[in-house]
This record gives C-alpha cells, sequence and structure tokens, in this order.
C-alpha cells in the first residue's frame, strides 16, 4: 500500500512516450489518429459527456494529464450504447478504456428530485436528452468489454466514487451493491484521479497485469473472500462503532442458551465483540488495518446495519488515517470481496498547476461545429483556483469525491489562466465570471497544524462551530482577486461559486473586497433553512450567521454605491424537516421579501450522510443503534410537494395544498391578507384567453403569472463541480 509519505509526484515520472506533442485537441476518430500518425491509443476515455477542452471537465483534465506523461489518448464521446459498435471507433486501447460517466452521475443527470425525465442535458450539443443511458458506467463497461473482452476496463468519475459500496438508489427505491461487480470492471477510481490514473497507466505500460496492481490508493477491485495484502490484519466495523439494540446481561442460572430476537424495526442480532478483540483493534498499526463492512446482503435489508455502514465509511475519508475497507457480495461460491484502498493523498500546489497548466484548446471538440453546450456556455469564463470542502454538509457530495483538505493552485497559475482566455476564448469580452470551486472562498485554508490534520476524524471543520485549529485567512484570496481584476483586459472578475459565509464573516475585509468590486448585482449564498433541526441534520450553520453576514454585505455595499442582493438557496423536504419547519421558513422568506422562482427539493444521492438518514430513518453523524436517534423524513410525494410549495409561498398553484396543511396544523391564523399571513383565503379570479369562461363568467384557478416583484431565478450551479 502506498505510503502517504512516499507517494509520487506527478512531475517525477518519466515520459513514456518522449517524442509525443500535444494534440489540438485528443482525437475522437481515426482520422484524427492518423494526422496524428497513431496507430493505435494507449488510453480510451469513454465519456457521457460532450468532448470539451477544458480543465473543467473531466476527460478532458485526466486526457490532457495524460498526455503530458507521454500517453496518446483518444475520447470517445457519448457513444451509442445500444451496441459495441461506437466503442471500437478508435481500435483496442494498448493500456485501458478509461469510462466516466461525465461531469454529473448520469442519474442526477437525467432525472428530477421527484424522478421526473428532464427534458435537456447541458453538457449534449444543443441540450439534447437520452444522449447517454441511465447508471452510465455500467453501460459503457460491458459495452467496451464486449468490443474487446481482453481490455482492461477502469472505471471513474463522480458516478463511480459515489458508488463504490453498496449504496441506497433513489431511483429504484433500493439499495443497490456497489457498482463494481454490475460493470465488470478490472479497477475502479474514485475521487480526483490523476494520482492513480497516472501510476496505474506508467505500471501497464511497463508490463504489470492489471490485477496484480493492487496497492494504488484512490482504486477499489473485486476480490476472492480472504485476501489481503501480506501483513494486513482485518478488523470488523462492529469492534470500531458497534450498531444494533443493546444487549441484556446473560442470565447465570439460565438452563438453556439464551436467543437474541432481532430487534422491533428488524434489524437482526449484532455480534458480540470480545473486549480483548476491540482493543486489539485500537492498537493494531492502522497502515495494516482493513475494515470489514457489513455485507451487502446485510445492508440491503438491514436499515440500522445500513447507517452503521455509512457512518464508519465517512469516518475513514481523511487521507492521513484511513484504513482499507472490504465489503462482501454474494453467497456461497460466488461470493467476492469489494477491496477499497484508503483515499488518494491530495495533489500539492505544485501538482494542481502543472495539471491545469496543460495546453487545453479551452473550446469544445470541433466536431460539433457551431452547436451550443450549455454547461460550456456556464464555465468557458471561469476558473477553478482549488478542490476539495471542509464543509461536510451532509446533503452534499463533495466531501465523498473530492475530500475536506483543500488544494489549492498557485497565484501565478491562476494569473496566468486569466490572459489564457483572455488571450484563447472565443467571445471574451474582459470578464471573468468566477474565480472558485466547490467554494468560493476556501482557498489555501487548512489545519494549522498537519499532525493534527493527519489524525482527525471530524466530518466537518466548521460544524458545529469552526474548529479552533482550522486557519481562516482570507487573506491570499483577496490578494488574488486584486491582481486579477489589474490583468490588462480584465475588466470585471465576478465570483459566481458558493459563498462559505460563516467563514467570510471572520474576515471584514474579505466582504469588503468582495461587494465592492466582485458582485455583479447578485450574490448567491446557501443558508439552505432557518430551523435548527433541520440545519442540524445538514450540518449548516444557524440563521443568526447568515443575518450577521447579510448587515455586512448591505453595509458595504451601500458604501460602495452599490444596490446589490442576496440570492439565497433553500432545500425543501431535507431529512429531519418537519411540517412546522417548513412554515417558519416560509414566513421568514415573506418577512425579508424573498420570492423564489426556482427551488430545490432533497435528492437522496448515492453515498451522502443525508441520503444515509432518508433510507435508514437513523443519524449516521452520531452513534448508530437501534435505539439511537431517529430521523423522519419527508418521502411522500404530497408532502414533498407541500414543502415545496411553503418555499414558493407566493405562487397560487400551491395555495390549496398550503391551505389545506395549515388547517391540520392547527395554524389557520395564517390564512388571511394581512401582512402576518401566509397566503389568502380564496384563490385568484383569472380569464381564461377568450376573456372568461364558456358561461360567460370568470374562472378561478390554481395558477397565475409570477407574481410582481418576483425574483429572478437564481443562475445554475457551476457545471464543472460535482453533483450536490
Amino acid at each position: 500500500m502506498e505510503n502517504p509519505g512516499t507517494t509520487p509526484s506527478l512531475l517525477s515520472y518519466p515520459r513514456y512516450r518522449p517524442e509525443l506533442k500535444p494534440a489540438p485537441f485528443l482525437p475522437m476518430s481515426r482520422a484524427e489518429m492518423d494526422a496524428l500518425g497513431w496507430d493505435a491509443c494507449d488510453i480510451i476515455i469513454v465519456t457521457g459527456d460532450a468532448y470539451i477542452d477544458h480543465p473543467s471537465f473531466g476527460m478532458a483534465l485526466v486526457g490532457r494529464a495524460l498526455e503530458a506523461q507521454g500517453f496518446r489518448v483518444g475520447i470517445i464521446s457519448q457513444p451509442d450504447w445500444h451496441s459495441a459498435d461506437a466503442f471500437r471507433a478508435l481500435g483496442k486501447p494498448r493500456l485501458f478504456y478509461g469510462i466516466t460517466a461525465g461531469n454529473m452521475d448520469s442519474m442526477i443527470n437525467r432525472y428530477t428530485a421527484d424522478r421526473k425525465p428532464r427534458s435537456d442535458d447541458a453538457y449534449t450539443p444543443g441540450a439534447e436528452p437520452d444522449k447517454r443511458p441511465d447508471r452510465a458506467v455500467v453501460v459503457y463497461a460491458q459495452r467496451a468489454r464486449e468490443a474487446y473482452p481482453d481490455a482492461n476496463i477502469v472505471i471513474g468519475s463522480i458516478e463511480a466514487s459515489l458508488r463504490r459500496i453498496a449504496h441506497y438508489d433513489h431511483w429504484s427505491e433500493k439499495v443497490r451493491r456497489s457498482v463494481l461487480p454490475d460493470s465488470k470492471a478490472d479497477l475502479l477510481v474514485f475521487g480526483s484521479g490523476e494520482r492513480a490514473v497516472i501510476a496505474l497507466a506508467h505500471r501497464l505500460a511497463a508490463g504489470e497485469p492489471i490485477e496484480q496492481i493492487r496497492d494504488l490508493r484512490g482504486t477499489a477491485f473485486m476480490v476472492k473472500p480472504g485476501w489481503r495484502p501480506e501483513g494486513f490484519v482485518e478488523v470488523d466495523s462492529i469492534a470500531i462503532d458497534r450498531p444494533g439494540p443493546v444487549e441484556p446481561h446473560p442470565d447465570p442460572y439460565a438452563m438453556e442458551p439464551q436467543q437474541t430476537a432481532p430487534a422491533a424495526d428488524g434489524a437482526q442480532p449484532v455480534r458480540i465483540i470480545p473486549a480483548a478483540e476491540r482493543v486489539a483493534a485500537r492498537k493494531a498499526d492502522r497502515a495494516k488495518q482493513v475494515i470489514r463492512l457489513p455485507a451487502y446482503e446485510v445492508v440491503k435489508d438491514d436499515r440500522v446495519m445500513y447507517a452503521h455502514a455509512s457512518r464508519t465509511f465517512h469516518l475513514e475519508s481523511n487521507p492521513g488515517n484511513a484504513r482499507a475497507m472490504v465489503q462482501a457480495h454474494g453467497v456461497g461460491p460466488g461470493c467476492r470481496d469489494v477491496w477499497l484502498n484508503p483515499p488518494p493523498i491530495p495533489l500539492t500546489t505544485e501538482e494542481m498547476d502543472w495539471v491545469f497548466g496543460q495546453p487545453y484548446a479551452r473550446r469544445p471538440h470541433p466536431a460539433y461545429g457551431e452547436a451550443r453546450i450549455p454547461a460550456w456556455d456556464m464555465i468557458r469564463f471561469s476558473i477553478n483556483i482549488m478542490r476539495g470542502c471542509f464543509g461536510g454538509c451532509t446533503f452534499c457530495s463533495i466531501t465523498e469525491h473530492e475530500g475536506r483538505i483543500i488544494q489549492s493552485r498557485s497565484e501565478a497559475s491562476i494569473l496566468r489562466e486569466i490572459e489564457e482566455i483572455r488571450d484563447k476564448t472565443p467571445g471574451f469580452t474582459g470578464t471573468i465570471s468566477d474565480l472558485g470551486g466547490p467554494t468560493a472562498n476556501m482557498y489555501r485554508m487548512a489545519c494549522k497544524d498537519p499532525k493534527i490534520e493527519s489524525s482527525c476524524r471530524r466530518l466537518s471543520c466548521v460544524f458545529p462551530g469552526i474548529c479552533e485549529n482550522l486557519g481562516t485567512d482570507h487573506g491570499p484570496l483577496v490578494r488574488l482577486y486584486r491582481k486579477a481584476r489589474a490583468i490588462p483586459g480584465v475588466k470585471k472578475v465576478l465570483i459566481g461559486s458558493g459563498l462559505r459565509y460563516d467563514l467570510a464573516v471572520r474576515s471584514p475585509e474579505y466582504v469588503k473586497e468582495l461587494v465592492t468590486h466582485h458582485v455583479g448585482g447578485l450574490l448567491k449564498i446557501a443558508p439552505e433553512h432557518t430551523e435548527d433541526g433541520p440545519l442540524g441534520k445538514m450540518m449548516k450553520p444557524g440563521i443568526g450567521t447568515y443575518d450577521l453576514f447579510k448587515e455586512m454585505f448591505e453595509r458595504f455595499s451601500k458604501e460602495a454605491g452599490k444596490k446589490q442582493h442576496l440570492i439565497p438557496y433553500f432545500i425543501a423536504a431535507h431529512p429531519g424537516t418537519s411540517d412546522e419547519d417548513m412554515v417558519n421558513l416560509a414566513l421568514w422568506l415573506k418577512s425579508n421579501n424573498f420570492k423564489l422562482d426556482q427551488v430545490q427539493t432533497f435528492l437522496p444521492t448515492p453515498m451522502a450522510m443525508a441520503t444515509t438518514m432518508y433510507h435508514s430513518g437513523k443519524n449516521p453523524l452520531r452513534k448508530v443503534s437501534a435505539d439511537s436517534e431517529a430521523v423522519d423524513t419527508p418521502k411522500s410525494g404530497r408532502q414533498r410537494r407541500l414543502h415545496k410549495a411553503l418555499l414558493r409561498y407566493h405562487d397560487p398553484e400551491g395555495w390549496p395544498l398550503i391551505r389545506e396543511a395549515l388547517r391540520a396544523m392547527g395554524r389557520s391564523d395564517l390564512i388571511g391578507t394581512a401582512p402576518r399571513h401566509l397566503v389568502p383565503r380564496d384563490q385568484p379570479v383569472v380569464l381564461d384567453r377568450s376573456g372568461g369562461n364558456p358561461g360567460g363568467g370568470a374562472r378561478r384557478t390554481g395558477k397565475a403569472a409570477s407574481p410582481v416583484g418576483a425574483r429572478r431565478a437564481p443562475p445554475p450551479r457551476r457545471g464543472g463541480k460535482p453533483t450536490r
């Protein structure tokens, strides 16, 4: 297993083909390969997105990094998956197929939170829908295997990362097994994959069989039961964080062996771990431990054990102290283990600069002609300055994919990219649309002590409060902003990524700099809720912190002579949210004159901790047992519609549902036309297109035009970000 202190730098490898020169675009056809003088590709990346040669898109980021290492990389973009023909377009790769669903999980890309098919796809030319299959990683991997049965198949991207162990699947409403046995892939790369993919390519090129490459951090694979590296000791996850019902002490006078009955909620009895085994588990060398998670066949039927597995998984996410994990899939002779190595070591600033400094064309492949690709329009003038997020929001997938440790680029690298946008990107008029990433303001933030960071097991550095060991200096970001807007040809630098306002309020200088120079009238911010119950389940700060930031924002806007507004994001139907919570949020929105045009309903994404709450009814933020804290979750279609309607309290279409709910809650005092009321008693009268109904009179309707004064829909979240 790779040791964190001995992981080779991305810049330390000798180039596999020293003579290889950068291609204008990575080839998508045989004709392009011929023009480059290639007889075959070393690696072929299959992606569910249109190929855009820009570092915000995974296929370009990994492809260019491999090219810089001297490998010939081809791209198969959005292939027809109904047969294997499209997967033979570039021939057989010498080393491996790299399979990715794209920048988004394919199921989230194709379906709404209510499981309705989306009408468009931002990552497809012309925004056409249905250009990728459901569960694209599995389908693409199977077709690649069909095209060339002896080719190496490596799966990756956020879709593979979030499905690397047994996980709850919102669309089928069941726990599905790891993506590895379904895809039949040889290897899964999770998280930011440059380290693992580059090391893998060099080792395969040196002749090492893929089935023997078992020590790369950030990879997972299938093995026979009982397999483990030499010197490794298996530890049952129950010895670390024992779930299940509390066992009564045995009766010493009982004549018959006592049988433990299943818990009331159906959870099965849990094996008692002897004290000696628990002590041994704590004392053993962590680097040589592998944690045995409950098997797929257990977690698919036992919700307590599912929550326990989720909690164990998330506690082993710090690259500095994470242990390998293993989970059985199948029973009897067909049983196999999914083995997960520890997460990848974060990239250094030098490595980040190298990855983002490759010769990207910074535009879509010419094969798409003039077709519009919405995701490209969204990010073409934006720049990723960092990776990772230590916020730990339970509904968000960034932590599971990119990790909690912030990986920042150097100031010089970022400023060079601004100049490249100015000089190379068509349509640039002087405005940089974003300097950010998963968040706007975690640039160069880190734990004050590397030793503490490497041993920490907190799920968030900022909840329930900001850790005293976290450095929150915004000075480097302020200096970057000032230098960025001073570049000749740059008229404006905006901040489009979501702002972490609980960090921002610690630096009035930063807030003033941001508000004075980098807000284009509207600033995105995500309080997500106002009530402590749901906020605690989200691991988000209280609304008082938002009020403090709002006061600073308005004060500095006034000093700058600008009329600017905050655009808040809120989530409806999040686990732990009651109807009363949503009513209180709606009243807060009305009192602050917020009228939201677009709202977000909670979507259970694979492996997120909030998804665990949604599925299991348990809180994995604390020790899990059959009688531990229960989390009530809005699941019925009616309740989810109600919570969404309350966020849009001003929309007459939702008023009948809100009135019915308020009466059931004993809150009829909120129905009326006074300012203190939430909705009126009657529906508005709206004439039909002919000026009236066929009977000559007006008709009542639940629908109406957008109310006067309604705020415009907030801009979409950044196209290059992982799924929330």
